[in-house]
């Protein structure tokens, strides 16, 4: 199983440095998200500080940035990585798509399809010398001079990844990208029931192998060097369970459990904006069903019973200040476990 860790994206300056760190550690990835900063400038200063580590958006919302403007940052990461950065996409919900990025709101699964599409005729443009000549409802592309062309990168095109929670995004991920990004609120029967058959099967109509396809994510981890950083770090999970549960659009992940009236409940406090003390509703069951939680000593076992035979990458969050030898032995202990992805084809 591979390991990721997020970068502090809110601090450019350390942004290299925590790079290289977790490339000492032994970490597979370091990833960027894009809730209050964007991911794309802190993966630059990731990819000069390192050799080795992958660099990944997770996520970088996809609608309110043109193709062209997403493949551009994609390239040019690709080039100053020597082929390691990985584009991980996200729709986000309608609301942020409208409200927030003023995005018009059009069929989300079909405009993706079309946005991974787009992105790979941008790329074979570039790589080639192909023509540019992507057509389709929601984007066209047709106009590439040689002066707007970055040239070839003399790389493997670059990898793409997005996220999905229902079928239709699911579909997408399998049949068009080189992975998914689970949401982090899954449980493990949400993924074993509706996620992993569902990919098992579109992969199987394209005739792709499971071990080109990498599944990341679809829970939370917690864990620290003391009880106190346990119970702190689950804390914080509790909150982002119930956050992500009065969400309606995520109230499929709950079905499976008879968890419905909890996330209704949710719902009614999210839409009054009482967010404050929403994680009493979380009881410790309910937080078991979407966490790997335990110690450093114990932290593989339970992420190899929560995600095992599920997922092929996790991310790990450490408590600040965590002793580098515990995370390095945490970071082995966790690739041990077997898992399905063996590299993008």
């Amino acid at each position: 199983m591979r390991v990721s860790i997020v970068l502090p994206v809110a601090d450019w300056r350390a942004c290299g440095p925590a790079a290289a760190a977790a490339e000492a550690a032994g970490f597979d990835a370091v990833q960027a998200n894009e809730i209050a900063h964007e991911p794309f400038t802190p993966l630059a200063f990731a990819a000069l500080a390192t050799e080795r580590v992958e660099l990944v958006t997770s996520v970088a919302i996809a609608f309110p940035r043109s193709p062209m403007i997403v493949a551009n940052h994609t390239w040019d990461l690709a080039r100053h990585s020597k082929g390691r950065f990985v584009l991980g996409l996200g729709t986000q919900v309608r609301a942020h798509n409208e409200r927030r990025f003023s995005t018009p709101w059009t069929a989300p699964a079909a405009r993706m399809a079309e946005y991974v599409q787009a992105l790979r005729a941008i790329f074979r443009c570039w790589e080639t010398g192909e023509r540019l000549e992507f057509a389709g409802e929601h984007y066209r592309f047709n106009l590439m001079n040689k002066e707007f062309s970055p040239g070839p990168n003399h790389l493997k095109l670059p990898a793409i990844t997005i996220a999905a929670v229902g079928p239709l995004m699911l579909r997408n991920a399998a049949r068009y990208c080189d992975g998914v990004r689970l949401h982090s609120f899954a449980t493990r029967a949400y993924i074993e029931q509706q996620v992993a058959p569902m990919l098992d099967r579109h992969l199987a109509e394209v005739g792709r192998p499971r071990s080109t396809f990498e599944v990341s994510g679809g829970g939370f981890v917690a864990t620290g060097g003391t009880a106190e950083e346990v119970r702190q770090a689950a804390d914080k999970v509790r909150y982002r369970i119930a956050w992500y549960a009065s969400t309606p659009a995520y109230r499929t992940v709950l079905q499976p459990h008879g968890l419905e009236a909890l996330g209704e409940k949710l719902s009614v406090l999210a839409r009054q904006g009482r967010f404050e003390g929403i994680e009493a509703l979380i009881p410790d069951e309910v937080l078991e069903l979407f966490a790997a939680i335990g110690p450093y000593d114990r932290i593989a076992e339970r992420i190899a019973d929560r995600f095992g035979g599920l997922a092929d990458t996790v991310t790990i969050p450490f408590p600040e200040g965590a002793d580098p030898g515990a995370v390095r032995q945490v970071v082995r202990d966790v690739q041990a476990i077997p898992a399905a992805y063996a590299g993008h084809g």
